[in-house]
């Protein structure tokens, strides 16, 4: 069946349209001829469509898809914006957490050795062996009614722990300084670096070096030995350290704390319950804040090295913060005659040993310093791990 239409064109001419309709044929469509008649010229523009079967099956299926769709549109959106909140608030708490770790809270300090013991003491300031930081401490130089004539001069450099400043109040070293002034050494009381605000903690690489210039600065002062007495990560910065140098005679070691993958865990698990995935997050997160890998820190060469110069480990069996067996790992580690030491409590915790034990606890490291004072210097080495 078909049809003619003669109308005028927009463009001047006349259109003709001729319109043929397929009959009783099911799903057909119009194939539709339009001829143009524009200034005597003929254009002819045919638009045919072809008989397409319809599928009745995936018509049903398709709009039921698009109907679960726009029911559940809003649903989907808002489960996948809350999945999406969940993962970022899980990446910042591990982001801030390994931030924290690094920078963590310092009281100021609350008197100084005058005030303390009476001490006499000098404001000093001294740059890391490598000089990338400047440190500030106190120089007590030793007591003169127990300095020998002829004796040499020895210098004893506290290194304090996580969390802390020269002072350790919870030791607290003024105590310890004031039985070492009185023995006859010098003192040496600094602060490390993250103890600034600008500052941030390393784990040791960059405490280490400081603690090698607050070393240094003693030997400039005309020490001939140099002994240090290192709480928590304080002990921890010493091992490093004396990895070092051969300018280091001896060590006490208290509450020894190595920043290691699983001492990190162990420790975030008594601030709070954490999965097993929260360790290599902040593993992740640590070095991209703090510019540290833990790679970059020596834990498994401090727990393998024989060192030489003989060292005192002080640990308490109920240690939350660092497990005694570290220390016990370590010192198994050490000569059988290098003059090392271990002395193990069974009811003590982090840092407080000496409170609970002051007598026992000065008598052995004062005699442990008086053998070291009064043994002959000798070469320093030491030899990696076996």
């Amino acid at each position: 069946m078909a049809g003619i239409d003669l109308s005028p064109d927009r463009n001047g001419g006349n259109r003709m349209s001729v319109k043929r309709e397929a009959l009783s044929v099911p799903n057909s469509r119009p194939s539709h001829t339009v001829i143009i008649v524009i200034k005597g010229e003929i254009t002819m523009e045919t638009n045919s469509y072809s008989s397409v079967p319809l599928n009745q099956s995936a018509v049903a299926t398709a709009v039921k898809r698009s109907s679960f769709i726009r029911r559940h549109k809003m649903f989907l959106i808002i489960l996948l914006s809350a999945l999406l909140l969940l993962f970022s608030l899980t990446m910042a708490f591990h982001a801030f957490v390994a931030y924290t770790l690094a920078r963590p809270h310092i009281d100021p300090l609350r008197s100084n050795p005058a005030a303390a013991f009476g001490a006499a003491y000098e404001n000093i300031q001294f740059p890391s062996v490598t000089g990338s930081s400047t440190l500030s401490g106190w120089y007590i130089p030793a007591s003169t009614a127990a300095v020998l004539p002829g004796k040499e001069q020895q210098t004893i450099v506290f290194s304090h722990g996580y969390g802390g400043n020269r002072e350790e109040i919870w030791v607290p070293i003024y105590d310890l300084a004031k039985a070492a002034n009185q023995m006859g050494f010098n003192v040496v009381m600094f602060d490390y670096g993250y103890v600034q605000p600008q500052w941030n903690l390393t784990g040791g690489l960059r405490e280490s070096e400081e603690l090698l210039g607050a070393v240094k600065y003693a030997k400039d002062r005309g020490a001939k030995k140099v002994f240090v007495w290192g709480f928590s990560m304080g002990a921890g910065t010493a091992l490093q350290a004396a990895l070092q140098t051969r300018d280091i005679d001896g060590m006490i070691l208290d509450s020894t704390f190595v920043l290691e993958p699983d001492t990190l865990y162990h420790n975030m698990k008594q601030e709070a319950k954490l999965p097993e995935f929260s360790q290599p997050l902040v593993h992740m997160f640590f070095p991209l804040i703090n510019g540290v890998s833990f790679k970059q820190i020596p834990y498994q060469t401090v727990k393998e090295t024989q060192y030489s110069m003989p060292i005192f480990f002080i640990h308490g069996k109920q240690d939350l913060k660092a497990p005694y067996d570290m220390a016990e790992s370590i010192f198994a580690h050490q000569k059988a005659d290098s003059g090392s030491q271990l002395w193990l409590l069974e009811n003590d915790g982090h840092e407080l040993i000496y409170r609970a034990h002051k007598k026992s606890y000065l008598q052995l490291t004062t005699g442990f310093l008086k053998t070291l004072s009064e043994a002959p210097p000798k070469p320093i080495k030491y030899s990696g791990a076996r």
